[in-house]
């Protein structure tokens, strides 16, 4: 059986070892429509049932119902956010991608109250692939810095 058309799937249930750099190009490609999308679905279909997730706001977490869960919250929270700038940069079978995450604070964080405030943060995702599906993710960003630009932080003076 050979790859499903990307037209017809998003993320392709793969079983190939690797993927062609064109192949993982478009693999991102999608992925970050999905995230301007807010098409969570597509999203949690990147991860292979196993994949570990480690970030500053998810800590690390495993299996792929619990990284939609880390989707779901940020898209509540942040209702209007947004990705850009990505750039992708690729050895094999581990990507790394470099993006600008923004948006406003209108769905409350981590239990607190909605802020209205505004945030922009660059991030960078490093992903390892395998059959076609991210294993393994860790995000890296100044975690202090969007809590003290979402409100959820302040800042004592020097």
């Amino acid at each position: 059986m050979g790859p499903v058309p990307h037209i017809i799937r998003a993320f392709p249930d793969r079983r190939e070892q690797s993927m062609t750099r064109d192949e993982t190009q478009q693999f991102f490609d999608r992925r970050v429509d999905a995230w301007r999308r807010h098409d969570l679905d597509v999203l949690m279909r990147a991860h292979a049932e196993d994949c570990v997730l480690e970030s500053p706001l998810a800590g690390k977490v495993t299996g792929r119902r619990a990284i939609e869960n880390i989707y779901r919250a940020f898209v509540a929270s942040f209702p209007d956010f947004t990705v850009e700038n990505p750039q992708l940069f690729v050895d094999g079978d581990r990507a790394v991608q470099t993006v600008t995450f923004s948006g406003t604070n209108t769905g409350g964080f981590m239990g607190m109250a909605p802020t209205d405030k505004r945030f922009s943060f660059a991030a960078v995702l490093i992903c390892t692939l395998r059959d076609g599906l991210i294993v393994h993710e860790k995000r890296i960003y100044d975690f202090t810095g969007f809590l003290l630009e979402i409100g959820a932080l302040r800042a004592r003076p020097i």
